[in-house]
């Protein structure tokens, strides 16, 4: 790339990060801005990313103003009236969307994509483990930070590139795939698609982007126009009759799993997956299945599932003790909330299960309030923060206040400043907060309170 400065809008994504990183490593100069600093915008800057955090011409570096050697990459989640964005695009600058700068940096790899409406990072960063434990290497761009690589960004050796395949805004139709897993095609992002339907025909349209002879790992029961005539089609559960599917499948003391994973031409025995949760041991079939189409080595890939040792604020214990357990999650749509607390169900069966929920933009809750508050209702007792908005301008009537007369358990909405106060008096025996918002600041004092509780 002829670009020798990189000027990133929204740097501290988790997808644009990696990115960054990327172009770090490859001995670029990268700055951008963000509207809100962070813990991965605090290791970006430690990395040697210039930060900023006000949307002002006047705090873009005067080194990167200048539009022959600066390229600009953004995220669609920006506003339009976005200042330095609106400057880079009158100034003559070349400004791409990130999803358009993976696909430019995944030409001449062997692209492993994860989609689906929810299990794409936790599949995404096993596909690269396993990878890089049992497929000799590779690369990858995760939509997390894994706990094995410490990182969102993978840089081995050999062709093959673990990508997360986001659907927002359409993003994974720039990528071509030499192998994908769908894991859902839920109705999400009705902000961007309208219906459910064109969320399914956007996923339809992925599939087509894979090469001819290329492999569709789909899960069983999502049911998605296929049209590629030259693709080789497999199917996955986690104990149904599948192509790729769990046998003999155990739960250990801690919440893990022991089972044997059936491949189309053997059964791999006595497999554990490092992390607990039922929902987990699906993801892993479905990251083996990648490493069986790719090639790998058995007694590796078998070590790699023991050694996994999961995604931050994936299934991410904080307190995990005969008398308490703390855990955090990422859900934010209704079908990976009810799947989450099922996982949390069948791990502690007994105990009794208090969540705490932040619900994910105004759009998400007006589509989705009822379905929320029915799988909140599966819990014991819920904890409401209100509607984080992300990039969005609220919308009237819309508020956390929908869900409470649906909810079947006892409910209540606690505003963030009184979180902490609310759960020590609570004293929970199982807790779990989800939330894609800023939930996750609250983690570490909130083990700190209940780890001094008696």
């Amino acid at each position: 790339m002829e670009f020798s400065k990189m000027y990133f809008l929204g740097v501290g994504g988790i997808g644009m990060s990696a990115l960054a990183r990327y172009f770090v490593h490859e001995g670029k100069k990268v700055a951008g801005y963000d509207r809100t600093p962070s813990a991965l915008t605090s290791a970006l800057e430690r990395e040697g990313v210039g930060m900023t955090y006000e949307d002002s011409v006047d705090t873009i570096p005067d080194e990167f103003k200048k539009p022959s050697d600066t390229m600009v990459v953004y995220t669609p989640a920006l506003p339009s009236d976005h200042r330095q964005l609106n400057f880079f695009r009158s100034g003559g600058f070349e400004v791409v969307k990130r999803s358009q700068m993976l696909g430019v940096v995944s030409r001449g790899k062997y692209v492993m994509a994860v989609a689906g409406t929810h299990g794409k990072t936790t599949t995404t960063t096993m596909t690269a483990w396993f990878d890089h434990e049992a497929g000799g290497g590779g690369s990858a761009f995760l939509g997390g930070i894994s706990k094995n690589f410490d990182s969102n960004l993978v840089l081995g050796p050999g062709d093959r590139l673990a990508v997360e395949a986001d659907e927002f805004d359409r993003s994974f139709l720039q990528l071509r795939p030499d192998v994908a897993v769908v894991t859902a095609a839920d109705a999400d992002h009705l902000d961007i698609y309208g219906t459910h339907e064109a969320v399914r025909e956007a996923f339809s349209d992925f599939i087509a982007r894979i090469v001819p002879g290329g492999t569709l790992i789909l899960r069983r029961g999502v049911d998605l126009a296929v049209r590629n005539e030259d693709l080789r089609v497999y199917r996955y559960a986690f104990d149904a009759p599948a192509d790729f599917h769990a046998e003999r499948v155990r739960v250990l003391d801690d919440g893990r799993h022991t089972f044997d994973l059936v491949c189309p031409d053997r059964v791999i025995r006595d497999c554990t997956l490092g992390i607990p949760g039922r929902i987990n041991v699906e993801n892993c079939i479905a990251a083996a299945a990648m490493l069986w189409v790719a090639g790998f080595d058995e007694e590796k890939l078998r070590g790699a599932m023991a050694s996994f040792a999961g995604v931050r604020r994936r299934f991410d214990f904080y307190i995990n003790t005969p008398r308490r357990i703390y855990m955090d999650d990422y859900a934010h749509h209704p079908d990976e909330l009810r799947a989450a607390i099922g996982s949390v169900r069948g791990m502690f069966p007994g105990r009794r299960l208090t969540v705490v929920f932040q619900p994910h933009l105004y759009t998400r809750t007006r589509d989705f309030y009822r379905e929320f508050a029915s799988a909140l209702s599966e819990s014991d007792e819920v904890l409401l923060l209100p509607i984080y908005p992300a990039r969005e301008e609220p919308i009237e009537g819309v508020c956390s206040d929908m869900l409470l007369p649906l909810i079947s358990v006892p409910a209540q909405i606690v505003e963030k400043e009184r979180l902490l106060e609310e759960v020590t008096r609570k004293n929970p025996e199982l807790l779990v907060t989800f939330g894609a918002g800023d939930i996750d600041r609250f983690c570490e004092p909130i083990a700190e309170r209940l780890s001094r509780l008696p």
